[in-house]
């Protein structure tokens, strides 16, 4: 299955460091809108990313409606606490697009309202604002991986010292 995961404007090297390496172990494809609120030279960043940066396909683009005009025809999912629709009700094709906002404001309201079917959102109790960027990443990519069963992933460890 393949993923796409789409930053626009990510403030927090950090967190995109964080988020290359969920890429890396799923193979899923990394979109970068800018601006960007950091240098892809931050040792944050690549500290983050750990070694991983090469096993990454990224790109970057001026605007979301490069990306958009880019990738006619494809379904786009819209990460939000501002949405209804919960991202396990879902059921997301292959190539798809998972959207995500910067850290401080999550997406602009016009590309909300746009796509207000395609808005998703994490469950949270009480008046949570939000959870971490990299951790909402992690938990939206790994269900569109269980949807499928984790098609072409390995699903089993091996000990060092022992056997299983």
């Amino acid at each position: 299955m393949a993923i796409n995961i789409v930053l626009v404007e990510p403030e927090i090297p950090q967190n995109t460091g964080n988020i290359v390496r969920t890429c890396a172990a799923v193979g899923a494809r990394l979109h970068l809108i800018k601006p960007l609120g950091f240098s892809v030279e931050d040792k944050y960043l690549k500290r983050a990313g750990l070694d991983y940066w090469n096993e990454v396909d990224i790109s970057y683009y001026d605007s979301f409606q490069e990306l958009k005009e880019k990738y006619t025809g494809c379904s786009f999912y819209y990460a939000t606490t501002k949405a209804v629709k919960n991202y396990a009700e879902i059921e997301y094709p292959d190539n798809c697009f998972l959207v995500f906002g910067k850290e401080t404001k999550g997406l602009p309201e016009d590309i909300l309202v746009d796509n207000r079917e395609w808005c998703i959102r994490i469950p949270m109790i009480g008046e949570i604002r939000s959870l971490n960027l990299s951790n909402s990443v992690a938990i939206i990519v790994y269900e569109t991986l269980r949807q499928k069963n984790f098609d072409g992933m390995t699903t089993h460890g091996k000990l060092t010292k022992y056997n299983w």
